[in-house]
């Protein structure tokens, strides 16, 4: 089967967005689904190739998206379309833990292989990011015999009870759902455009900030782990200072505690790196992995020092449908085509694009506030002109005008004034510039 090339890469807004018939079927979401899901962009996709959405009125969207950094490698791409349908004509499930098959090893064999550090390292592979943050935690703390986890103000880590728990923002994730798991404690990040301090030294401010609140109010000897996003994704795609990330691993080594970078929205190349803390030569004791590792598919997974991972006991992890056949097909896909295709370097290629035109409008609009992030991985935050207050309503706008021209972008940050820009690797530089003018057209209509 070949997939749908036959889609062309370029913006089309042939309806007003939403379209009749998208509002046709979204009037029949409301009716079926529950009122606890969110909502984008107001329409229904119909199909899809690389960096394009079509939505069933017939609308040529830019994905700027990736369904929240999932598609790093484009929607619908072959080697991962090829390798599903050979799998599910094979076998679709029987359960890694009762009758295990190839797929599945061959896929931890890859994250051994490309995860940072040249010791002995295996893999257990789950369904979701939250899952695997959850036995991320599991083993630190069965293998240190320890309990409290260390996480950062504006992190994001998942949806489930722990992972709420490990999350910071309250609204939306975490509002009315407690209690909460006990034994986490967070600590300050190092947000350069919130930051109180001098900014010229804020890695060692920031770095003895968070040790002396370890040791003295948590005491290091009780800490299992200490748990980092590289690059912050739901709290504003917030790049920790130079030196920050590397002072951390030297703390945790020095006191017997987990370092596991959270790598499930800045993995697979989408930082220009095939995973982000190898900007500055971070060895994690384990990273967890998901969103881009099976090009939509629903896997994730935790790759560490084999000494941690073989700490469990036979059986204590492990789930049904954790690392299923079809979803490590598509995996095995997705490392082909960013090794192959040299999505690395056109992460890097698209990062400079991406930087220099928001950086550009940065200079044209006071509302931007700042741009940060690396490769395909980077955010504008919104501030009243001339000072760093959140300016969430200019957020709302440029979203809502941008996705009325056909633009798909996403909102982020701890204080809702963030876009996040998370563009397929394989998008062309032509339709990249293109949704930097409909971006530039939705900050001059403030």
């Amino acid at each position: 089967m070949t997939v749908k090339t036959h889609i062309p890469q370029e913006r089309r807004v042939v309806t007003a967005i939403p379209g009749p018939k998208s509002q046709e079927v979204l009037a029949r979401r409301s009716e079926a689904t529950s009122g606890g899901l969110g909502l984008s962009i107001p329409v229904v996709i119909e199909s899809a190739a690389d960096a394009i959405l079509v939505d069933i009125d017939g609308n040529h969207i830019i994905d700027l998206g990736s369904g929240i950094g999932v598609t790093n490698i484009g929607n619908t791409s072959q080697r991962v379309v090829d390798r599903v349908i050979a799998q599910v004509q094979e076998f679709t499930h029987t359960c890694f833990t009762v009758a295990p098959y190839i797929n599945y090893i061959e896929v931890c064999e890859l994250l051994n292989k490309h995860t940072p550090g040249t010791f002995k390292k295996k893999s257990l592979l789950v369904n979701s990011g939250a899952e695997a943050v959850e036995n991320a935690i599991k083993v630190a703390r069965h293998y240190t015999k320890r309990q409290a986890i260390v996480v950062f103000e504006h992190s994001y880590h998942g949806r489930t009870n722990l992972t709420m728990a490990l999350t910071a923002k309250n609204m939306p994730y975490k509002e009315g759902f407690g209690p909460f798991a006990p034994e986490i404690y967070r600590v300050p990040m190092p947000y350069s455009l919130h930051w109180v301090g001098d900014k010229a030294t804020i890695t060692q401010d920031a770095l003895d900030l968070v040790t002396h609140k370890i040791d003295k109010e948590i005491g290091a000897h009780n800490v299992a782990a200490i748990l980092i996003e590289p690059i912050q994704g739901e709290g504003g795609f917030v790049v920790p200072p130079k030196g920050f990330l590397p002072g951390l691993q030297k703390y945790s080594n020095d006191n017997g505690i987990i370092f596991i970078a959270d790598e499930v929205q800045t993995g697979f190349a989408r930082t220009g790196h095939m995973f982000a803390v190898e900007e500055e030569g971070v060895v994690p004791d384990m990273i967890v992995t998901a969103k881009g590792i099976a090009g939509g598919l629903p896997l994730a997974a935790v790759t560490g020092r084999a000494e941690i991972m073989d700490s469990v006991h036979a059986a204590g992890l492990g789930g049904t449908y954790g690392g299923n056949p079809v979803a490590c097909a598509a995996a095995l896909g997705v490392f082909e085509t960013i090794i192959e295709d040299g999505l690395i370097a056109r992460a890097q290629h698209i990062g400079k694009i991406l930087g220099d035109s928001l950086r550009a409008l940065a200079t044209k609009y006071p509302v931007i506030g700042e741009v940060r992030g690396r490769g395909a991985m980077q955010a504008i935050e919104l501030v009243v002109p001339g000072t760093t207050q959140p300016n969430p309503e200019a957020m709302q706008k440029i979203i809502k005008y941008c996705h009325s021209k056909g633009v798909l972008v996403l909102n982020a940050g701890t204080y809702a004034n963030v876009v996040r820009f998370l563009p397929p690797l394989v998008i062309t530089d032509e339709l990249l510039l293109d949704a930097m003018s409909v971006l530039d057209e939705a900050l001059a209509s403030l």
